[in-house]
């Protein structure tokens, strides 16, 4: 999970009853999978002593930051978008480093194209 990621922040109040998620997504940063995926990635955790909302703070390889409300959004939804936007951010440094343009645009005839490889699927197999 952490592997697209610079740095995380958690921040929220131990008292306040909402912060599962926040203690659910530090779990996830610090098992051994994810700090052996990237283990310059920063971990931080902020403990607050006033009402601010439980929050996580996300700062992905090309320097997007993300802060996800993690009063009302589960941990588990948190680390999906992670993991989706980790993905999409990978996917751009690949392009940009083999020197193609971001974003790649596929003219809408391409994607019109059969391919040779594929067999198109009769009428009968599309309704199983």
């Amino acid at each position: 999970m952490l592997k697209s990621l610079l740095k995380v922040k958690i921040e929220f109040n131990s008292l306040d009853p909402r912060t599962a998620a926040c203690m659910e997504f530090l779990a996830h940063c610090n098992s051994r999978t994810a700090k052996d995926s990237n283990p310059s990635c920063q971990v931080l955790v902020k403990r607050h002593t006033d009402n601010h909302p439980p929050q996580i703070s996300v700062t992905f390889l090309n320097g997007v930051e993300e802060v996800f409300d993690a009063s009302a959004t589960p941990a588990q939804t948190i680390r999906e978008m992670v993991l989706e936007k980790g993905l999409q951010v990978t996917t751009e440094q690949m392009f940009r480093e083999a020197g193609e343009k971001w974003p790649v645009f596929i003219p809408s005839e391409e994607l019109k194209q059969s391919f040779p490889g594929i067999k198109p699927r009769k009428a009968e197999e599309k309704k199983q």
